[in-house]
């Protein structure tokens, strides 16, 4: 089971996310049929928002949307505060040959000519909202930027997906190390030095590590405490319900269009991909209110 925990370190300067995705991600890429390049780019999003959704409370969520103008097109992650995440993109055919580090080249992929956007619902009349410039279209890097320059939070953020030949998950997973205020200029220069000479987290997935085995290895297995520990799935919230409540907000003229050329209406959901038939009768009913 996917899992993820969370931890404060270094005299509670810093505090940290770490997450195993692996069998999220699977979910996530085998729904979308993503090919290897595509797959990595969701699966770090998807990482990434899981983290990001546990830094929230209680009901609240928080949408990412990445459109970085490269040929994948947008991807979009839900994710709230109780480890349910989902995620699409708009082509999940993308692939390219490895880069030169023999690397999946996420970052020709997804672009950089555009932006990462981050509305955050915590239950306010007004949603809380971010966006930065793409700076690598790593999605790694990108986030790092978008803390810094969006929250002032400083942080490091490692996201890594290893896809097999068949475009199933390896391993997939990723830490958020984040500087709190008050912090030392020796803390902060003492993440800066791990950030630029840790090995790749995909590396440390595929060694089979757990994430407090890899926030150990980044920073040293005394420096920080965990907290708590949180089960991660890929849970999507749609339903017919929703599907009709959103059929309704249409012109009468539109439903009346479906009802007489197509008997009814198929539903197609972006985010699992799941297909629900609206019979006539249900169409026919939303006339009446």
């Amino acid at each position: 089971m996917d899992h993820l925990i969370r931890g404060i370190g270094m005299n509670e300067e810093i505090r940290i996310f770490s997450v195993d995705t692996t069998e999220t991600v699977n979910e996530a890429v085998a729904r979308h049929k993503a090919h290897p390049t595509a797959a990595a780019a969701l699966g770090r999003t998807v990482t990434a928002g899981v983290m990001m959704g546990a830094m929230l409370k209680n009901e609240e969520k928080v949408t990412i949307n990445i459109q970085g103008g490269g040929p994948i097109g947008a991807i979009v992650v839900d994710s709230d505060a109780k480890g349910n995440v989902r995620g699409y993109l708009r082509n999940p055919e993308v692939h390219f040959p490895l880069n030169d580090q023999k690397k999946l080249d996420v970052g020709r992929a997804v672009g950089t000519d555009g932006f990462l956007n981050v509305v955050k619902d915590v239950g306010l009349k007004n949603d809380f909202t971010g966006s930065v410039e793409m700076v690598s279209g790593e999605i790694g890097e990108d986030f790092s930027y978008y803390f810094y320059a969006s929250e002032q939070v400083p942080s490091i953020v490692a996201l890594g997906v290893l896809v097999n030949p068949d475009n199933t998950i390896k391993a997939a997973g990723g830490f958020i190390i984040q500087v709190l205020p008050g912090a030392s200029d020796e803390t902060i220069e003492f993440l800066d030095h791990r950030a630029q000479e840790m090995a790749p987290v995909s590396k440390l997935i595929d060694q089979g590590l757990s994430p407090s085995e890899i926030i150990g290895a980044v920073i040293g297995e005394t420096d920080w405490k965990q907290l708590d520990d949180m089960p991660v799935n890929f849970e999507c919230s749609c339903s017919k319900e929703r599907f009709l409540k959103a059929i309704a907000s249409l012109d009468k003229s539109e439903i009346m269009t479906m009802i007489k050329e197509d008997g009814g209406a198929e539903a197609d959901c972006h985010f699992c991909r799941k297909k629900i038939w609206i019979d006539k009768e249900e169409l026919q009913a939303l006339l009446v209110h």
